[in-house]
């Protein structure tokens, strides 16, 4: 089940609930009591680095030989 975040209008607070997809956007009460609440837009994290981003660049995939007992020659 999908965590969504919220943030309360009233005393600021950010929350987390786990509800089904098509609760998104059914209103969610802050754990202090208050109800003028908004979903926020979350953000996902995948693995791996691009050279952009200012961080190391990825290693250059490995050339393949092809396959077979000879490294991808002809075996005759």
């Amino acid at each position: 089940m999908p965590r969504y975040e919220y943030r309360c209008k009233t005393c600021g607070a950010t929350f987390e609930m786990r509800r089904p997809m098509s609760q998104s956007g059914a209103p969610a009460p802050c754990p202090k009591g208050h109800g003028d609440t908004v979903k926020l837009l979350s953000t996902v994290s995948v693995g791996g680095t691009a050279a952009s981003s200012g961080g190391p660049a990825a290693a250059p995939a490995p050339a393949g030989g092809g396959g077979g007992c000879c490294g991808g020659g002809c075996c005759g």
